[in-house]
């Protein structure tokens, strides 16, 4: 990203499984401590967008679990995504399915 971060927390741990792709592992951190400048990657343009237009984005319906788990503070977690195709079918949030 071009950013170094000062200080950091760590959230949580996201997995998606998928009857298409290969389980994936997620771990989320915040920091509002960094500096530097965004650069070039290859994952895709990188920018910041207001935190109230994040929902607005064409973002999976997982991520919008784990963005509110975020807003809410709420202490580390563990969360399970479930997909068929891009369709969220299943998930659990520590153990407990929501």
């Amino acid at each position: 990203t071009g950013l170094l971060l000062n200080s950091m927390r760590y959230y949580g741990i996201v997995t998606f499984v998928s009857d298409k792709w290969e389980t994936e592992f997620m771990h989320i951190f915040y920091s509002d401590d960094f500096s530097g400048e965004l650069k070039d990657c290859d994952e895709g343009e990188l920018c910041w967008v207001d935190i109230k237009e994040i929902y607005n984005l064409p973002i999976w319906e997982g991520d919008k679990i784990f963005l509110r788990l975020i807003e809410e503070k709420v202490p580390f977690f563990s969360l399970k995504l479930q997909y068929e195709g891009d369709k969220l079918i299943n998930s659990v949030l520590n153990g407990e399915k929501i």
